[in-house]
């Protein structure tokens, strides 16, 4: 429902949907969304947060490990024992006592307790029956990732504006450069004006020479509005990443926009800030963080209290001398692991996460205030802007109806040179005023479209 009540503040509001409309500007922001290279850190940081999903998913499967060893060994402790002392004097009394040789005289045992010459070739598996641990750790890292695009559509939405406001740029150097050609076009008339009739002797010399030397300080705004419009190309296709000297199309639509001053009421801003606080990515990210922080909290407690299940087996071939003959085993298993008390760690770790989800929770409300009043503003932002264009506009008029008289009475002969000057500067003037405040209407639109997060 809110968003069919702003299809209808957009009707409302006139002429700013061109900002939306315009195929050459949507083109533009779509290619500085794939080439832009702030956005592309951004992609490559969500591919990195999906391969520590994978890294966390991994964990649920069985782990098979192949564990070859070979030892040599020498010196060290012995097991020294004298089992021949003990036995062969009792082995030889029974040897006389039946007149036999079948019990044999045995060595004393002297062995090395570090094993020589011995091998263990093994396949080791193991497998998490139930673990919190690596449960909740995947849960985590799934709420990060998603927090992780929160942020990437965050940049977006802030690209998008920057492309559009350096768009509106370019379009307000371009015609700032036509109004100043136009002027020059106007001096340079003058000067022809004043040249025939000093000719015929009906002005002296100084008109000629004070025309000119207003068309060489309208040549020294020319410059500096060409540097202007060069330097706005040149941030623009940064922003594009592209070649700075690159050329840029100029959409039309926006030059000849006009705007009336009407806007909606107070209602129209709460609405929008409604709208901002559904679609603003900076509180889609805060509530997966917070969500992330909660389950910390949940594995913390839990961990504590049960304990952790595994199966696992060993198999392979075991003895001395590298043979596989008669040295076959094979070992099952079937653990448990409970930290029944380690200092108090899980308790402080829980206290931890708590603490960071109430940062988080503050952050999130004071990030919702803040949208509130950045709506609000740029809402109001933009309708003294339409209200000051309109004036500009009322002002070319009244400019360009006063400079027809005064270059009416200036070929008649009734006015002084500095009157026309004047006159032709006040339209200049009015002119290049209508412009900024033409774009800068357009750039608050692109900054409320910002806040509430409208494409």
């Amino acid at each position: 429902m809110i968003r069919s009540f702003f299809l209808v503040v957009l009707l409302l509001l006139g002429e700013e949907v061109i900002a939306q409309q315009s195929a050459i500007l949507e083109a533009y922001v779509q290619e500085g969304l794939q080439n832009n290279l702030i956005l592309k850190q951004e992609g490559l940081e969500i591919k990195k947060a999906s391969e520590t999903i994978r890294q966390a998913k991994a964990l649920f499967y069985p782990k098979v490990s192949f564990n070859p060893t070979y030892s040599l060994a020498a010196g060290g402790r012995r097991l020294q024992f004298p089992v021949g002392d003990l036995l062969n004097p009792v082995y030889s009394t029974l040897n006389q006592l039946t007149q036999s040789s079948v019990f044999p005289q045995i060595s004393n045992v002297d062995e090395l307790l570090a094993p020589n010459n011995f091998h263990d070739t093994k396949f080791a598996i193991q497998y998490a029956i139930f673990n919190p641990e690596i449960q909740y750790n995947y849960l985590i890292q799934k709420t990060l990732l998603t927090a992780q695009e929160a942020r990437k559509r965050v940049v977006e939405n802030e690209l998008r504006y920057n492309i559009e406001g350096a768009y509106f740029q370019v379009l307000q150097a371009e015609e700032a450069l036509k109004i100043y050609n136009n002027a020059e076009k106007t001096l340079q008339e003058l000067l022809r004006l004043n040249q025939r009739l000093a000719s015929n002797n009906v002005v002296t010399k100084d008109a000629v020479v004070g025309a000119e030397y207003e068309i060489s300080k309208l040549k020294q705004q020319i410059a500096n509005s060409e540097k202007n419009q060069k330097t706005a190309k040149a941030y623009f296709n940064f922003l594009l990443n592209k070649d700075l000297a690159s050329s840029v199309e100029i959409d039309s639509v926006f030059v000849k926009a006009k705007f009336s001053p009407e806007l909606s009421t107070s209602e129209t801003a709460s609405s929008l800030s409604q709208l901002a606080l559904a679609n603003r990515q900076e509180l889609k990210q805060l509530e997966q963080s917070i969500l992330a922080s909660q389950t910390a909290i949940t594995l913390n407690e839990k961990a504590a209290r049960i304990p952790s299940f595994f199966i696992g087996a060993n198999t392979g071939f075991q003895g001395f001398g590298y043979t596989f003959s008669n040295q076959a085993y094979v070992v099952a298993q079937i653990g448990l692991q409970w930290d029944l008390f380690k200092g108090y760690e899980r308790k402080s770790k829980t206290q931890q996460a708590k603490i960071q989800t109430e940062i988080l929770q503050t952050k999130k409300l004071e990030v919702e205030r803040q949208i509130e009043l950045q709506t609000t503003q740029a809402f109001y932002e933009l309708e003294a802007a339409r209200q000051s264009f309109q004036t500009y506009v009322d002002g070319v008029n009244k400019a360009q109806q006063y400079f027809r008289i005064i270059d009416s009475r200036y070929r008649n002969g009734n006015v002084l040179l500095i009157e026309y000057v004047r006159a032709q500067n006040e339209v200049l003037t009015a002119q290049l005023q209508q412009s900024l405040a033409q774009f800068d209407v357009l750039n608050k639109q692109a900054n409320l479209n910002k806040i509430t997060a409208i494409k």
